[in-house]
């Protein structure tokens, strides 16, 4: 057991101790000295340099998932067989059968019967504590009439990773974390962009990197307006998401794509209480939330015509308070800026237009996106002239070709998975008839030619799709 742990067991002994056992004035025992806790929570205390008292809830509210049987075990060796004892406080849970402790336990284990410090710890349960603020630990709701201090006291899952590990553990996509981990393996290389969209791009670079440093060695809390909000704006597939990526990949940042239809309820008061949910677990974590098509959230509010329409600007309002209240980078995606209301226009910090790709970018992006290894022609010759030795004909210059059609980057993507996987049915299809030996299956060195006729009958399908006319 850590030396943290059993210092607490010690206390649960000595304070019960001192009603079963009052002849023998068992001497209360000694915090060890952080430096000799096993725990990541000693970090957490010095850091915000809390007192034995908040040292000591800590360890009372994590003991039930880091060491289960400690309060039951230190119960036991002193009530023997006295039956119950209301003072410890104290639930079992519905699956877990051990002891888990209330506000009771902390009074009775931190205040005895010392009015005065039962009032102090009272007070560490408070919305305005520490506690409270970053939501480390609280108390379970009870039910009216029934006193606040019975209720269980609940330490957030981050923070029993954290005090545990060192570090928050991923969270997995659930109903109370509608999210996504957004991850990249390209560069910004990879992101084809024009010249001023990138340094919009840069200036967020520098408030993930430096804001931190301003708010806390130049004392800017006070002054500016915590959080970052940014509204990335423009047609599908221009690089919104892969931004949003990259910016997690380069300032060493988690990403969370937000989920909108497990967030969205019809239910009154359940929209909210999701978001919620999904704040409160992003706090303070520097996490980067991306709402993507933001509208469905964000959309403008209207006139109230009905009690739907009431609701639905209250979650409206709701929103506007709570980007504000968040102290990371959120970022707001949309097909058309138009659909946000104006009171979150004007609460952004940046406004990022993902314009459609120019003839110069699309080649761009044609040319660095296909297969290493991947050569151009315009068709594959008949499989007689093949089996003649009469080769594969002259390759061509795709990207150049191909750059004329208004696609965007995704589409074009799109494209190219189309047109590569017809090539590799080729290959295998050719390999036999064709007098060149095969060197593997594309990994060591093997060309793979790309046909321009595929390439253009991708582009037809994405055109059409798109509702575009088609020319070849």
């Amino acid at each position: 057991m850590p030396p943290e742990f059993q210092y607490l067991y010690k206390l649960v002994r000595s304070r019960l101790g001192k009603y079963f056992e009052p002849g023998q004035q068992e001497q209360e025992p000694e915090m060890p000295a952080l430096y000799d806790w096993q725990l990541p929570v000693a970090h957490f205390i010095r850091q915000h340099e809390l007192d034995n008292m908040e040292a000591t809830l800590l360890l009372i509210a994590l003991a039930p998932h880091l060491q289960p049987d400690l309060f039951d075990a230190a119960i036991e060796s002193r009530l023997k067989g006295s039956g119950d004892f209301p003072k410890i406080g104290g639930v079992r849970g519905k699956n877990f059968r051990g002891f888990l402790p209330t506000g009771q336990t902390a009074l009775f284990l931190l205040g005895g019967d010392q009015w005065q410090s039962r009032a102090h710890v009272q007070q560490f349960f408070w919305s305005d504590h520490l506690f409270g603020r970053k939501k480390v630990l609280w108390l379970e709701e009870m039910p009216a009439g029934e006193p606040a201090m019975s209720g269980r006291i609940i330490m957030s899952q981050d923070y029993i990773d954290t005090f545990t590990y060192g570090k928050p553990v991923p969270p997995h996509f659930s109903m109370s974390f509608p999210a996504k981990m957004v991850t990249t393996d390209l560069t910004w290389n990879d992101l084809i962009i024009n010249d001023e969209l990138r340094e919009q791009i840069n200036e967020l670079l520098d408030w993930v990197k430096y804001n931190d440093r301003l708010m806390q060695a130049w004392g800017m809390q006070s002054r500016l307006r915590k959080g970052y909000r940014s509204l990335f704006y423009g047609p599908p597939g221009t690089g919104k998401t892969f931004t949003a990526g990259l910016l997690g990949k380069y300032t060493g940042k988690d990403v969370y794509k937000i989920d909108l239809s497990m967030v969205v309820s019809k239910y009154i008061g359940e929209t909210e209480k999701n978001l919620e949910l999904l704040f409160a677990r992003a706090e303070d974590k520097g996490w980067i939330l991306f709402f993507d098509e933001a509208d469905a959230l964000f959309g403008k509010r209207t006139n109230v015509r009905d009690a739907h329409d009431k609701y639905a600007n209250q979650e409206v309002s709701y929103l506007l308070q709570r980007i504000e209240d968040y102290n990371g980078l959120i970022i707001l995606a949309t097909n058309m800026k138009n659909n946000i209301d104006d009171a979150f226009i004007r609460r952004f910090n940046s406004i990022l237009k993902f314009p459609f790709p120019e003839a110069s970018e699309r080649a761009a992006i044609w040319k660095n996106a296909f297969p290493r290894n991947a050569v151009f022609q315009k068709q594959p010759l008949q499989e007689s002239a093949l089996g003649n030795g009469k080769g594969w004909g002259d390759a061509i210059n795709v990207p150049d070709i191909v750059k004329k059609y208004e696609l965007s980057g995704g589409s074009i993507m799109n494209i190219i998975h189309y047109a590569s996987l017809k090539a590799v049915e080729k290959l295998d299809r050719y390999r036999d008839i064709d007098n060149t030996p095969a060197h593997g299956n594309g990994t060591q060195g093997e060309l793979l030619r790309i046909y321009l006729t595929d390439i253009l009958d991708g582009i037809r399908k994405e055109m059409i799709k798109e509702g575009k006319p088609f020319s070849a």
